[in-house]
């Protein structure tokens, strides 16, 4: 980790790292999941620096309007810093701080295995969403899905033991779309599907999907050490090398599962 990866916060690693890699491309595909047009009233839950709120926002043009929440404020911090004419709210998932049937559609990227209380967040996108209003919520797909990180989670088992293992698990712990229908079913959302979309991860190097990871403290960097790290580092030069592209960089699929409903 160099100075400064030290003396930057993590939601702006969040934003200039993980964003690029993994994040931005989702944006296009959820929005387009909640059939978001010009004009609407847009939320997007859990929003983080902005990734999907500036993909809702270039759907509803001028004649709309986007509302990005987050319970975390350096992240707002740094989608504020975008100076776009998103409405940035402080607030958390199970209770929204909006009024009913404020929207024409809720959009969500990979917030909602992180709700303390995922139904009552479910609950809350669809109270606030109009008749006939749409609501697309994306989570990762099962871990092994993404081979690579499938076999970076395998590695960190056998390096640093099972629960550090399972706290890089944690992001896919929804990646089943029978769990979705339940957690829809528990919510009363009716008229509920749920979708498979393929994307890929792109790091330029095996050593800069560590270092990513090291610098995020919201992930491993909260867990292992500095010569943990660069056990981890050197260990993932042969473990990943399958997933090396020519140029160097790091190639691999992550498939997100959308669940998608229409406000009745």
């Amino acid at each position: 980790m160099t100075l400064l990866d030290r003396e930057t916060s993590p939601a702006r690693i969040y934003d200039e790292r993980f964003v690029p890699a993994l994040f931005a491309q989702w944006g296009p595909i959820v929005a387009g999941e909640a059939g978001i047009q010009g004009g609407d009233r847009v939320l997007d839950v859990a929003c983080g620096t902005g990734a999907l709120t500036l993909a809702a926002m270039s759907r509803t043009g001028p004649s709309g309007a986007v509302v990005g929440l987050d319970a975390n404020p350096e992240m707002l911090a740094v989608a504020r810093s975008k100076k776009t004419a998103i409405v940035w709210v402080e607030g958390c998932a199970e209770a929204l701080p909006f009024s009913d049937a404020d929207f024409d559609a809720v959009v969500s990227q990979f917030g909602l295995m992180f709700f303390d209380d995922r139904v009552a967040a479910l609950r809350e996108m669809r109270r606030v969403l109009r008749p006939g209003g749409r609501m697309a919520v994306a989570v990762c797909d099962a871990l092994t899905h993404s081979p690579a990180y499938d076999t970076f989670a395998g590695l960190l088992d056998r390096l640093f033991g099972k629960a550090t293992g399972d706290a890089f698990r944690t992001p896919f712990a929804l990646g089943d779309a029978c769990a979705l229908e339940t957690l829809c079913h528990e919510a009363g959302l009716r008229d509920a599907s749920v979708v498979r979309h393929n994307a890929q991860v792109r790091f330029k190097s095996i050593g800069a999907l560590v270092s990513t990871e090291r610098a995020c403290v919201w992930t491993l960097g909260g867990l292992l050490d500095d010569q943990q790290f660069e056990r981890l580092l050197e260990e993932s030069e042969a473990a990943l090398a399958p997933f090396r592209q020519a140029d160097g960089s790091v190639v691999f699929d992550m498939p997100a599962l959308i669940l998608r409903a229409t406000a009745i």
